[in-house]
């Protein structure tokens, strides 16, 4: 199996003064500093944003499970197939097959079942290939929307994304990373407690109804 790299282009992102209303934070924002050139410039750390934000951890700990879960999966597969080649080649050396019909029969299985492990490794690589890319566009649009509401009261002209060397220094006065974690934490709401959510209405309900 492929191993899929998290993209940090979600975080790529250079935001202008939106109109959204900013959301409420108890945290205190980092100051606001203006450049020379008087623009007002901030920036995110993405090594922190993607082991901090609570979405990205729990999706990271989706796409492991799943990476995991394919992998065993053509493990077990290869191993089959592996077994029958042995199997094969073992018979062919000890004149096991009563005839060249029956060693061309079994054979040809054995070229299926490698054409089907192939196919199943094309699927599941395609599969986690697609889920990594609905992670990278769910994180994306999570921070962009977040971005856009926060930056209606911090009006800042640019913010960047700081990854490895493709930003050689900041100075930490424009690092507002904790504040966009702490922010996006906050309005974060796992599907797991909003399906806990709808159950537990769901009882009310009832017990509503019952009551009636």
């Amino acid at each position: 199996m492929k191993k899929y790299i998290f993209s940090a282009l979600a975080i790529a992102a250079m935001m202008v003064s939106c109109n959204n209303a900013a959301p409420k934070m108890d945290e205190q924002p980092a100051a606001g500093e203006a450049s020379a050139s008087g623009m007002k410039i901030a920036y995110v750390e993405v090594d922190s944003l993607m082991t901090q934000y609570t979405f990205a951890k729990d999706y990271s700990v989706t796409l492991e499970k799943k990476s995991n879960n394919a992998r065993n999966t053509l493990t077990q597969k290869g191993n089959q197939l592996q077994a029958a080649v042995n199997n094969f080649q073992q018979k062919l050396n000890n004149n096991g097959f009563q005839s060249r019909e029956q060693a061309a029969s079994v054979q040809n299985a054995i070229q299926r079942q490698q054409n089907d492990l192939q196919t199943l490794q094309a699927r599941l690589e395609s599969e986690l290939a697609n889920e990594t890319a609905k992670f990278n566009e769910a994180l994306r649009d999570s921070l962009q929307n977040f971005l856009k509401a926060y930056n209606k009261d911090k009006k800042y002209d640019i913010i960047l994304s700081k990854a490895g060397d493709n930003i050689l220094f900041a100075d930490k006065k424009y690092d507002i990373t904790q504040d966009v974690i702490n922010g996006l934490n906050k309005r974060y709401k796992p599907s797991a407690k909003k399906d806990e959510k709808k159950a537990d209405d769901k009882k009310t309900d009832e017990k509503k109804e019952e009551k009636k």
